[in-house]
């Protein structure tokens, strides 16, 4: 027997929901309906995000989809019932009633088996599934015949699903707040100062792994005003680290690192060899130690030995951010924070939950860009798109059938080669025996010396000296500006142009000398040229004082 349970809709109209009987699992929906998202409560400990926000609840809406949200679901994350209410969405009591009434499921976390059952034929999860380490739940998945948009499956190569990229985003909040925990244990400033008191040297930090959480870490740790250094075995990302302010420190040990997705691969014996003993150098001078490295579908590479440990000063902190995954410190304990040979290791698997509020923000916005992609019509029915690279990618069961791992994604075809054009043909001068007629150009330089001396040698002859005085300095002025900009680095251009620029605005002096003729001078300017003097001081001036202005908004990009 089936129950009927009604939910008000935003437009006023009430519907039932039909809750399946045990083991006859039914849609709620008919396909041409408009489709429910429903967002539960996560039930993983010491999960405090939450799928959606009430900011996302009304764009979701616009796409023409309802929104069901579990009551309580956004408490840990700040996020009231009354606020969903109040952007459109209806709060529903318990896990049950919201499975059940909803076409498609926004979740976090993986589901638990429990909520596995809960769900009904026909339905679409969205979630952080993590296919390659959860076999038996893709099983599961399957048998409920169900579609699941994996997540985390997405293709971070293609450059338009990087506004679905959640594991990009909650990367970078993790990274922030790996820094943050590291300052918290640390019992020292991390920016260097001078007090009456003594100088306070600042805090050093190595960051092992330069990807999303690593980048984060650095210019986090940099703002913070520490010395901070990185590795990673992608040589490519050492630019990043350097424009972040931090100092990329090399292993000793020619090999390419990249593998695919944008991750790491796993490296040689000899290349782990020399990456240990940088390692074991950057143990004894650092302060602190936040470790990134991870690879997919296997466990964490173990980089910070506890000899390692035992070599660090007192004091010293270890944020393991691979905790969750075994850790890259041999003697991480997940989960805690323990002090272990005088040095405290962070081994907290919930970094991106304690920024629950942020961290849900942005991954509400993710799902919210994954819905425009499978309802492009805006009419509140998706459309999982199997040809589609991106959305194939995240799907790892289709409507009951396991469809992990996805196919190679479509290269796009290689551009037509050029038609090669035939070789000119050069005839050979008259008379030259097969040389050259080009001028060398060691004599062009000499000709075009020779033109330009002449050019002076009339100029001089024939000009007045208050002329030659003036072209002097014209000339000068030319050459000194010239080899100025030139010995510049390129990024200090705009800022160097737009100083110079407001510099030269002296000539508001010849101006001033126009609508103020010298004392005892019997000619005095027509009105004509009064007029053009005053305007040419409204714009100098106007370029003097915002040539300054711009300097300084562009100089402080620079500082830290």
């Amino acid at each position: 027997m089936q129950t009927g349970v009604p939910i008000a809709t935003t437009s006023g109209i009430t519907r039932v929901a039909v809750a399946p009987e045990m083991g006859n699992p039914s849609s709620s929906e008919t396909p041409n309906t408009v489709q429910r998202i429903g967002v539960p409560r996560e039930v993983f400990p010491g999960e405090k995000r939450v799928a959606t926000v009430p900011d996302v609840v009304g764009k979701l809406i616009k796409l023409g989809f309802t929104v069901s949200v579990e009551s309580g679901a956004g408490d840990a994350a700040n996020m009231s019932d009354d606020a969903y209410r109040a952007a459109g969405a209806t709060v529903v009591e318990g896990a049950a009633q919201l499975w059940a009434s909803s076409d498609i499921v926004f979740k976090v976390r993986a589901p638990t088996a429990e909520e596995v059952a809960l769900m009904h034929e026909g339905s679409t999860l969205v979630s952080f599934i993590w296919p390659a380490q959860n076999p038996e739940l893709l099983k599961q998945l399957a048998a409920r015949k169900v579609t699941v948009l994996a997540i985390d499956a997405l293709p971070r190569t293609l450059s338009r699903a990087q506004k679905m990229d959640a594991l990009t985003s909650q990367a970078g909040v993790a990274g922030y707040r790996a820094v943050i925990e590291a300052a918290n244990a640390f019992g020292r400033f991390f920016s260097g100062q001078i007090t009456a008191a003594g100088k306070v040297p600042p805090a050093k930090v190595f960051i092992a792994g330069a990807g999303v959480a690593g980048l984060a870490a650095i210019g986090t740790a940099a703002s913070l005003g520490a010395i901070v250094r990185a590795n990673d075995t992608r040589a490519e990302v050492a630019d990043q680290v350097v424009s972040l302010g931090g100092e990329f420190v090399k292993v000793e040990y020619e090999e390419e690192g990249s593998g695919g997705g944008g991750y790491a691969k796993v490296m040689s014996e000899g290349f782990q060899q020399a990456q240990r003993a940088m390692y074991a150098k950057q143990a004894k001078d650092v302060d602190i130690i936040i470790t990134t490295a991870l690879i997919p579908g296997k466990p964490a590479p173990k980089l910070i030995t506890a000899e390692m440990v035992k070599s660090m000063k007192p004091g010293s902190v270890i944020v393991d951010m691979a905790a969750e995954q075994g850790g890259n410190c041999e003697l991480t304990e997940p989960g805690q924070a323990v002090v272990k040979h005088g040095v405290t290791i962070v081994g907290y698997t919930d970094l991106v939950s304690r920024l629950s509020t942020q961290s849900s923000t942005l991954y509400a916005t993710n799902l919210f860009r994954l819905a425009e992609e499978l309802c492009k019509t805006k009419d509140g029915i998706i459309n999982v798109n199997m040809e589609d690279d991106a959305i194939r990618g995240l799907t790892v069961t289709k409507e009951g059938n396991i469809t992990w791992p996805p196919p190679a994604p479509k290269l796009p075809a290689a551009p037509a080669a050029p038609a090669v054009k035939p070789a000119a043909v050069v005839a050979k001068p008259k008379g030259g025996h097969g040389q050259s007629s080009a001028p060398a150009s060691g004599t062009r330089t000499a000709v075009m010396f020779g033109v330009a001396a002449l050019l002076f040698w009339l100029i001089g002859a024939s000009a007045p000296k208050e002329f030659l005085a003036h072209f002097t300095v014209f000339v000068l002025a030319c050459f000194v500006g010239y080899m100025v900009v030139w010995n510049v680095k390129p990024a200090l251009h705009t800022p160097l142009m737009s100083v110079t620029n407001a510099i030269s605005s002296i000539i508001a002096i010849g101006a001033l000398v126009q609508i103020s003729p010298i004392a005892g001078a019997v000619d005095r300017p027509d009105e004509l040229i009064r007029w053009v003097a005053a305007a040419g001081i409204v714009l100098t001036a106007i370029n003097m004082f915002g040539g300054f202005a711009v300097t300084q908004r562009m100089l402080a990009m620079f500082r830290k």
